[in-house]
């Protein structure tokens, strides 16, 4: 005889609490495209492949990707202003929407902006959680100019 689990007409319902936990991993091609020695290549995935995604979301300037011209953080436009002072404020401002807005997969709890005008250089470190994971995870990033 087939008996259904927690049914009404079982009247386990009130008896037993039911709780479930949805595991979801993240999987992701390894940017770098090493080869495996099967031929394939590798993958980030977890964490890493979070990581992999904020710091190219992060990295790609605006029309860079085709048909969606708002994509990225167009990180790379603070460095050419005309003033010679770096707005920190603003620069964190746009870190923590795009990521917001093009990774739900990250929330940022941190972002810390070092300016370097005699070298050209801005350090950015970012510092945000996995919806999946426990630990947080450190983004550093470094925008340069080329002369």
């Amino acid at each position: 005889m087939v008996s259904r689990a927690f049914a009404v007409e079982d009247g386990n319902l009130n008896s037993a609490s039911l709780i479930t936990q949805k595991s979801v991993s993240y999987k992701d091609i390894d940017l770098t495209f090493a080869k495996k020695p099967s031929g394939d290549v590798y993958k980030k995935e977890d964490a890493a492949a979070v990581k992999q995604a904020v710091k190219n979301i992060l990295m790609t300037n605006f029309l860079e990707k085709p048909f969606n011209t708002t994509f990225g953080g167009n990180l790379n436009d603070f460095l050419f202003e005309l003033d010679t002072e770096i707005e920190a404020d603003i620069l964190r401002d746009r870190i923590f929407e795009t990521i917001a807005y093009h990774e739900p997969r990250a929330l940022v709890q941190r972002v810390e902006i070092f300016v370097f005008p005699e070298n050209n250089e801005v350090k950015i470190t970012v510092q945000f959680q996995v919806l999946n994971a426990v630990e947080p995870i450190t983004l550093e990033l470094s925008l340069t100019r080329l002369r």
